[in-house]
């Protein structure tokens, strides 16, 4: 399939240049239709009906195994959830924490994870410090800085596998491998890596990684998916708890949790949802495989990186080409980040701010296109004039 007919199935890029997937993807038409026929369906078969239950489980079951087999894990060990906060507190709160317990973040998580681990640390009085990987970006090693600040009693190191705001790509299996060697589980926010980096889960032995689908896999905002490895599931307890997640006899009476990363799962969900993200996840493999889905990525955010580093007034935060998708930089010449957001916006090209550290992002997939990109670093080449 040519980019231009694979970009003509997602209504968002019509009339404008976009370049926020790390915030959220457009949803191709076919995604939309399946979500609206899964609807349908449900309605003429009867909500709560036999029928419909029968089909809940089926789609449920299908769409584990459509994420599985992306994530190169069983179906088993993945928990449908909303998005990644949710699976993320999954498994914060899932662990029996004692006071005094150590907990590990990196100076660039998500303001949300940041929340709950605060809270965490209020109710628990364990112990929180954060390792500084924001300078590794250019140089340095991040695997040595996590090493070096894991203590004696750190139970759980919290990172994303690809910093959200300054893209950099951590080395996820030679992290887990430190860990482990100290018995530290590794949970990932992966909001910014499935649907991106070509991945295997079993083979990194990442404890728990974190996902949704609403970002680079182009589908649903509403549903996402937390894997817990099989060594790691035994101590990790649900918090929220359902009837999805529990086994009951003939007569109602609670026996115990469902096998596998499915007794995370609660209630009722929008259960449509799971049609438009298998729809969304097998358009993209209509284009091309993960590998080479990612090296387009790569290709292009190289293209805009070094489109950008052209600009007398940008500077880029990497000092080298992009390893994915997102590429953030900052003026240099006094505009507020803002400004130029909103001026871009007003012309049709979607960006957004980072406040820390303070800069712009620009998000390329791989349907990105050139005239995009050059139409983005265009407008920000004039936008000076505006601020002047």
């Amino acid at each position: 399939m040519t980019k231009d007919n694979h970009r003509q199935q997602f209504p968002a890029l019509a009339n404008k240049a976009y370049f926020n997937y790390g915030g959220q993807g457009p949803l191709p038409e076919p995604a939309l239709d399946a979500i609206y026929q899964a609807y349908k369906r449900v309605q003429l078969g009867g909500p709560f009906s036999a029928e419909v239950g029968a089909w809940v489980v089926q789609e449920a079951m299908l769409t584990r195994r459509a994420i599985a087999s992306e994530l190169t894990v069983p179906p088993e060990t993945i928990a449908l959830t909303e998005d990644v906060t949710v699976g993320c507190n999954i498994a914060l709160w899932g662990i029996d924490w004692k006071a005094g317990d150590h907990l590990l973040l990196s100076d660039c998580e998500h303001h949300g994870i940041v929340a709950s681990v605060m809270e965490l640390q209020r109710r628990f009085n364990i112990k929180v410090s954060v390792c500084p990987l924001a300078a590794t970006l250019n140089e340095g090693d991040p695997v040595a800085v996590i090493a070096d600040s894991l203590r004696p009693n750190t139970r759980l190191l919290v990172i994303s596998h690809i910093l959200w705001n300054t893209g950099q790509v951590l080395p996820l299996a030679e992290i887990v491998k430190v860990c482990h060697q100290t018995q530290v589980k590794v949970l990932v926010d992966a909001a910014q890596s499935v649907g991106v980096l070509p991945l295997n889960l079993i083979e990194s032995e990442v404890d728990f990684y974190a996902f949704t689908g609403h970002k680079w896999w182009c589908g649903p905002e509403g549903l996402g998916g937390l894997y817990v490895s099989a060594e790691a599931l035994a101590d990790l307890h649900p918090v929220f708890i359902g009837w999805r997640g529990i086994v009951t006899d003939a007569n109602a009476k609670v026996l115990g949790w469902k096998p596998g990363s499915q007794r995370y799962e609660i209630a009722t969900s929008a259960y449509p949802l799971y049609a438009g993200l298998r729809s969304a996840i097998a358009l993209q493999h209509e284009w091309g495989t993960i590998e080479e889905r990612y090296a387009e990525i790569c290709r292009l955010s190289k293209y805009l990186w070094e489109r950008l580093s052209e600009l007398p007034d940008v500077e880029c935060l990497r000092k080298s080409a992009p390893e994915a998708g997102l590429v953030s930089f900052r003026l240099t010449n006094g505009m507020p980040h803002k400004k130029l957001v909103d001026l871009l916006e007003k012309q049709g090209i979607m960006v957004r701010t980072i406040l820390n550290p303070d800069c712009v992002r620009a998000c390329v997939h791989y349907f990105t296109t050139e005239a995009e990109i050059d139409k983005l670093v265009g407008a920000i080449a004039i936008a000076k004039f505006s601020f002047e």
